[in-house]
């Protein structure tokens, strides 16, 4: 049998922590693809809609440092098979229910929970693994997130108009679990060792006593550009966490014309489909380019945010179904040469012994901030009417992307050289 540091393995499991993230994405976006339907049958208001989306968006931000934490200490195969099999569970639960007390139970509380322990622990793994082509392998990794969101926004919209909005999550949560039990036997154990890696992995040191969750937090709050890159990756949750879950109802309730499968699936499909191309092209590309260029994936972030900010403006107040189709493929775009280096470039930054930490702390602060943002659009909707509030819902969201290219090239200016020095000394051989 070949080791599992071998060079197939970690395509191997490149393939199946995708098909993971693929259900982890999915199962979120099944539900804003639903919510006209859930919406006419429980009788929900839309700032109902948009509370149910907040708590589970805080939920997710309460319980990602926990699971970080774990993610450096514990088998991580055993984290992300279990976290996969229970918010498969929690999917298809959510079928069941019959009042916004059972959406925010099952869909809020459970499937959030449950979720959580998946990034940390998958994106640490994947980086271990890929040391040399850590941007596209995470790349590979966010694309299957676009193609779960493209492929449920259609799905799901046509399984509810044939079939009711509850067999969504019944076909979801079991589809997920099947896969999820195969991780049991295809995803094999890691030990972390005080050794040097293998030509495939990177060493990656095992905990010692003294990385308490308060010490470590405290190595990660004295790396300037963590925190710098923290507020970009906050307002790009922001704004992905309000479009998930409106994105389809504005459309549906401004151009009356088209259908719920409609509304659905081409909102997701163009944003998610020109995404997916960005991701590629930017992880293919800075892996090539940060040799020569060590901020170079600091500089198309920051590139990126800048284009996308008038995208999101526009998204609101475009008159034509073709146009807003068209906002939303270029938004995708740029949104997808970001996104292709979130984790790629912290972890030039961080020791590979506390990413999972470093991870799960990003996303708690990103969550709960953003999960205000569907909140903030129910809210909106009520009160100006589903098209109207939500159109303004989106020009605000706007800002968030300009304060998160502002912070990056804070970042790229100041920060990010001198950080990397530091990580790199203490990678360094000693003799």
């Amino acid at each position: 049998m070949k080791s599992p540091d071998s060079s197939w393995y970690r395509w191997q499991l490149l393939t199946m922590l995708c098909c993971a993230y693929f259900f982890h994405q999915a199962d979120r976006a099944i539900f804003g693809a639903v919510v006209p339907s859930v919406k006419a049958e429980l009788q929900f208001t839309d700032t109902q809609i948009g509370w149910s989306a907040t708590i589970l968006f805080l939920v997710t931000a309460l319980m990602v440092p926990i699971a970080g934490f774990i993610g450096d200490r514990c088998n991580r195969k055993w984290i992300i098979t279990i976290s996969f099999m229970a918010w498969s569970v929690a999917t298809a639960l959510t079928g069941t229910v019959k009042s916004l007390m059972g959406i925010i139970m099952f869909r809020s509380v459970a499937t959030a929970g449950t979720e959580a322990f998946y990034g940390p622990a998958a994106t640490a793994l994947i980086a271990k693994y890929h040391e040399k082509t850590r941007a596209i392998a995470l790349s590979c990794h966010q694309g299957a997130l676009y193609l779960g969101i493209m492929s449920s926004g259609f799905l799901a919209g046509w399984i509810a108009e044939m079939f009711g909005w509850r067999s969504v999550f019944y076909i979801f949560g079991f589809a997920g679990l099947m896969i999820a039990c195969s991780f049991i036997f295809l995803l094999r154990s890691e030990k972390k060792v005080k050794t040097a890696g293998t030509p495939d992995t990177e060493t990656e040191q095992a905990p010692t006593a003294a990385d308490s969750p308060w010490n470590v937090v405290k190595r990660i709050v004295r790396i300037p550009t963590v925190l710098l890159l923290t507020v970009g990756f906050t307002a790009i949750v922001f704004v992905n966490n309000a479009y998930l879950t409106w994105a389809p109802a504005f459309i549906h309730a401004k151009f009356t014309e088209t259908t719920l499968t409609e509304a659905a699936g081409f909102s997701m499909l163009y944003h998610f489909l020109a995404a997916l191309i960005g991701i590629l092209i930017g992880g293919t590309v800075a892996d090539a380019m940060v040799q020569q260029f060590p901020k170079f994936r600091l500089c198309l972030q920051t590139v990126a945010m800048f284009l996308g900010a008038p995208l999101i403006f526009c998204f609101g107040w475009l008159d034509t179904i073709a146009m807003v189709w068209v906002a939303t493929f270029l938004f995708g775009f740029v949104r997808g040469l970001y996104e292709s280096n979130t984790y790629a470039a912290v972890f030039d930054v961080v020791p590979a012994e506390i990413r999972s930490t470093v991870v799960g702390l990003m996303i708690m602060v990103a969550f709960l901030v953003g999960s205000q943002s569907p909140l903030l659009l129910g809210l909106l909707g009520d009160r100006y009417g589903t098209a109207q509030g939500l159109a303004y819902g989106f020009s605000l969201l706007s800002i968030a992307w300009i304060i998160g290219g502002l912070s990056i090239l804070g970042a790229l200016l100041f920060t990010f050289k001198k950080d990397k020095e530091r990580v790199l000394s203490l990678t360094e051989p000693q003799s």
